[in-house]
């Protein structure tokens, strides 16, 4: 099965860069450095600041060949190329809600940016799918827990 494909902002893909160097060139050392202490203080068979380091060394590797194969599957979204004709990843989209009134304005990211407390919604999330290739006007229906939610689409930029 062929990996998938992550879609990414620059600015999304210099984050992710920078955690995994983090993570290769301090973090790896950090964790050594706990497992060497902890091997000083003898038997390991009952040393929790051994168990400890080892279970964050898992981490640390599991996270690094994680960033690695999101690395190797991205594509990087040109904001040049971001259409405001229609709702794509990289998009700025302001929403109504119709039942309320209110409105959001979220950027539309791939998975791995996501951060809805920052209004980076996913495209893979209920509204993020919702919305996708839609255009100014539109009003969509996203199933949510609560409810059916309707939004009517104002407003699409980079």
């Amino acid at each position: 099965m062929a990996d998938k494909e992550v879609l990414l902002t620059p600015d999304g893909l210099s984050k992710l860069e920078k955690e995994l160097d983090h993570l290769k060139t301090v973090k790896r050392r950090e964790v050594a450095a706990r497992i060497k202490q902890a091997l000083e203080f003898g038997d390991i068979s009952e040393n929790s600041e051994y168990d400890d380091a080892k279970n964050e060394q898992a981490f640390v590797e599991g996270r690094i060949a994680t960033l690695e194969k999101m690395l190797r599957n991205a594509r990087v979204i040109d904001q040049d190329e971001v259409d405001t004709d229609t709702v794509t990843v990289g998009s700025k989209v302001r929403l109504k809600d119709l039942e309320s009134g209110q409105e959001y304005e979220y950027t539309l990211v791939g998975s791995a940016e996501a951060d809805p407390a920052a209004a980076r919604i996913s495209n893979e999330s209920p509204v993020g799918r919702a919305i996708l290739g839609k255009k100014v006007g539109t009003v969509v229906e996203v199933d949510a827990p609560a409810g059916t939610l309707r939004y009517e689409i104002l407003s699409i930029s980079r």
